[in-house]
């Protein structure tokens, strides 16, 4: 089966691509992408050069540069839909649902594109978490992305996020449990074998929903 880049490989923007100029851009992005996690799940991140990315995509390193700065940020291109996916559906969930249900479907939304597409998003997610230099660009991400559900939570609850603990604590209980169940997933050699990443956020979100549901934290 031919290489396909995973969901997450967009660019930032997300904007139309009403132009010809814009077509042929995003084009050449994807072109790229799909050639540099080809060739990362092939040889190795660090093995993979940008001198081969550009060959395997039939265009000059020079042309490379053009869209990125460096390897790490193909796929950093990987990671930059979660964050917004997550807190775009957590905005419009029920108003009345329970934290813990709105946050569950908020961050199953990667988990599940993730689970429909393993044979080619497997490898990716082995490699940031296996690879420090860009672990510790996920775990940046990470960062924001609990700002931004701490922010859209805090909303939700009416409560502002720099005087109330509770929204940033929930969204970091949130966020830990995505993270537990992506290296649960990416742990085996089999991802037939491992329970799929929906299955895996339920069971997290079991033993976290009481906390994120039960009695508001005290007034200081």
């Amino acid at each position: 089966m031919p290489w396909r880049a995973p969901r997450y490989h967009r660019a930032v923007t997300t904007r139309p691509e009403s132009t010809l100029a814009q077509r042929k851009r995003q084009l050449v992005a994807t072109e790229l992408t799909e050639a540099a996690l080809q060739l990362f799940a092939l040889k190795g991140f660090d093995a993979a050069t940008v001198d081969e990315i550009a060959t395997t995509a039939g265009v000059s390193k020079r042309t490379f540069f053009r869209y990125f700065a460096s390897k790490e940020d193909v796929v950093v291109q990987f990671l930059a839909g979660m964050g917004a996916d997550m807190r775009a559906d957590l905005a419009a969930r029920p108003a009345g649902e329970r934290p813990s249900e709105a946050l569950l479907h908020a961050v199953s939304v990667p988990l599940a594109a993730c689970g429909d597409h393993a044979e080619r998003v497997l490898p990716v997610v082995r490699l940031i978490l296996r690879t420090p230099s860009l672990l510790a660009r996920f775990l940046e991400h990470q960062a924001a992305w609990r700002e931004e559900l701490a922010e859209e939570l805090g909303a939700r609850l009416g409560r502002d996020p720099e005087t109330d603990l509770r929204p940033r604590l929930a969204a970091g209980m949130a966020l830990t449990a995505f993270d537990a169940v992506l290296r649960r997933w990416s742990a085996g050699e089999d991802a037939v074998a491992t329970a799929a990443p929906e299955a895996l956020i339920g069971e997290a979100f079991a033993v976290l929903a009481p906390a994120l549901d039960g009695t508001d934290l005290p007034e200081r």
